[in-house]
């Protein structure tokens, strides 16, 4: 395929068939994209790639912190509500969703079903678990860079038709995380993406998100 077609293709996976995904599969992912640009050349990630009774773990330790009320505690600071255009935007692509599943507005059972596979990590087979070291804090440049690794591991896996999602959710308890996947104290914890084969049954498969026209977001400067 070629990259305009790639990248235009890709969406995010939120129900995935319980097959494994071979772990030569996975390397083979990791050993594209650790091409993708770092500032300087400083490549500044780890990944810790989970599956498993460890990954099982993780889920049960996100979904009992938040039934029980554990506030989210990441291991770097974020803006945890958006407002305005952000905020437009997120609500959008969740009408998109609830509208596909046919869940109604005030079916709060459902929704907090919808929520609660966010933090299981949508019940993917595997999920990868990107980190940076500590002492490169404050680390917004390293950050960038876990973007650009995180972009190319998403396309390297639809290439090869796996799914995924950037998962934000399922590192909100980044301590759980920390202790079932192994992660050394030194390491930040920045994102994870869940992977695995599409369910092509599960309708929120379908969904695929709006992009803005270029013009709401693009100057040129000198032409």
């Amino acid at each position: 395929m070629e990259f305009s077609e790639l990248i235009k293709a890709r969406k995010s996976i939120r129900g995935y068939q319980q097959k494994p995904v071979p772990r030569e599969v996975i390397e083979e992912i990791l050993s594209v994209a650790k091409w993708s640009p770092s500032s300087m050349n400083t490549q500044p990630w780890h990944v810790h790639v989970v599956t498993g009774e460890p990954l099982d773990r993780i889920r049960r330790g996100n979904t009992d912190n938040m039934v029980k009320g554990v506030p989210p505690k990441r291991d770097f600071p974020m803006k945890e509500a958006y407002e305005g255009i952000h905020r437009k935007r997120q609500v959008d692509i969740a009408i998109q969703l609830f509208d596909a599943m046919g869940i109604a507005r005030d079916d709060k059972e459902r929704r907090t079903d919808w929520v609660m596979r966010g933090f299981r990590q949508f019940d993917a087979p595997v999920s990868l678990v990107l980190t940076y070291d500590k002492y490169l804090e404050p680390a917004a440049i390293s950050q960038f860079d876990l973007g650009a690794l995180s972009h190319a591991i998403v396309l390297a896996a639809w290439e090869r038709g796996l799914g995924t999602v950037i998962n934000g959710q399922g590192i909100m308890q980044s301590s759980v995380v920390r202790e079932h996947a192994g992660i050394p104290d030194d390491q930040n914890i920045m994102i994870c993406i869940a992977l695995g084969y599409p369910d092509e049954s599960f309708v929120a498969n379908s969904v695929k998100s709006v992009r803005e026209d270029e013009a709401n977001f693009v100057r040129y400067v000198g032409f």
